[in-house]
């Protein structure tokens, strides 16, 4: 397989691209992605049995299991990030190893509907909390210890992004193999 089709099996829908400015508008639709992830990730795993959860989306990638546990750990991180950076002033949080924690107990001995259900909930959860920000709450920031100062509108997006990005990788994996 050459790297160009590593990487589209990678990224299936491109690479993630902050917006230069953000405005209420795409705010919103970020909001509104947020808020349709969860049934986008049903649709994405109605009929797979466990031979196929267990079947990586690429070569040396996740399984379809794993990558449906990453969704809500991710974003429940996430999520405490805003909290986290709507409360006190620039906040330090800790990063985890999400290849690490794909490896877990609970990733291999947790049905997928239980992430899924937890996703559903976390994403409807999010949501309302972002829509009752400000536009300066979305200025708020907080301090990534790799990455500096991260800004809550950047990462609203990139949420918005993360989710659509893994569910493709379920998506694109069905394609492929005629699921």
């Amino acid at each position: 397989m050459n790297e160009i089709n590593l990487d589209e099996l990678k990224y299936p829908i491109g690479r993630f691209k902050p917006d230069e400015e953000f405005t209420a508008e795409t705010i919103k639709l970020y909001i509104k992605e947020i808020e349709e992830a969860p049934a986008a990730l049903r649709e994405a795993l109605d009929g797979l049995n466990d031979s196929q959860l267990d079947t990586p989306y690429r070569p040396g990638g996740w399984t379809i299991r794993q990558v449906v546990h990453h969704l809500p750990d991710s974003h429940m991180n996430s999520y405490i990030r805003f909290k986290l950076a709507l409360t006190e002033n620039d906040p330090e949080i800790k990063p985890y190893n999400d290849a690490d924690w794909a490896k877990l107990h609970d990733t291999f001995n947790t049905p997928v509907m239980v992430s899924v259900d937890l996703f559903d909930a976390l994403q409807h959860r999010w949501a309302m909390l972002l829509k009752g920000m400000s536009k300066d709450d979305f200025k708020k920031r907080f301090f990534h210890p790799e990455r500096g100062l991260v800004p809550l509108d950047r990462t609203v997006a990139l949420y918005a992004w993360h989710g659509k990005h893994h569910i493709a990788h379920i998506t694109s994996l069905r394609k492929r193999m005629g699921w």
